[in-house]
């Protein structure tokens, strides 16, 4: 018997909500990151462009820290999702950036497929805080920190 696929979890975010740049599938222009609980820990793969040069040979570190917040929106929501009784009827709960510590360890080099890592390590009703690695071959480059806020009332609503 074989495994199902697993869903990412921005593709159960809200058509309403699925529209962030850095993984909205809503948003073709975006970076569409897509992550993935794997029983407590959630992972993502991203393979930068090289147009997210630094300097030659190396990864614009904006990017990572993009790549690190939009992952901890979706580790936060994952935990979530793994609490609800029953599933959440495949409609994902949607966070928003708290803060965010990003620590640069060594150079990210260019070239390569990154791995994102996450794991909810203190929750509330209404925030989750985030501890986050990325990775390029196997070596850490990149810890980061995020407080991950359910999305506020104010932001529930359409604009247009």
């Amino acid at each position: 018997m074989s495994t199902p696929p697993l869903t990412a979890i921005q593709d159960l975010y809200p058509d309403d909500f699925a529209h962030c740049f850095g993984c909205g599938r809503k948003n073709p222009q975006g970076h569409q990151l897509k992550s993935y609980d794997r029983g407590g820990e959630v992972v993502a793969q991203f393979t930068p462009s090289a147009d997210y040069v630094s300097v030659p040979g190396f990864v614009y570190g904006g990017l990572l820290a993009s790549l690190v917040d939009c992952h901890a929106m979706a580790t936060a929501a994952a935990a979530d999702l793994a609490a609800m009784p029953g599933g959440s009827g495949g409609v994902a709960p949607r966070y928003v950036t708290g803060a965010l510590r990003v620590d640069y360890l060594k150079p990210t080099p260019l070239g390569m497929e990154l791995e994102i890592q996450g794991r909810v390590i203190e929750q509330s009703e209404k925030k989750k805080v985030v501890q986050l690695t990325l990775s390029a071959g196997g070596t850490v480059t990149v810890k980061a920190e995020a407080v991950a806020v359910r999305i506020p009332k104010s932001m529930e609503q359409i604009r247009s």
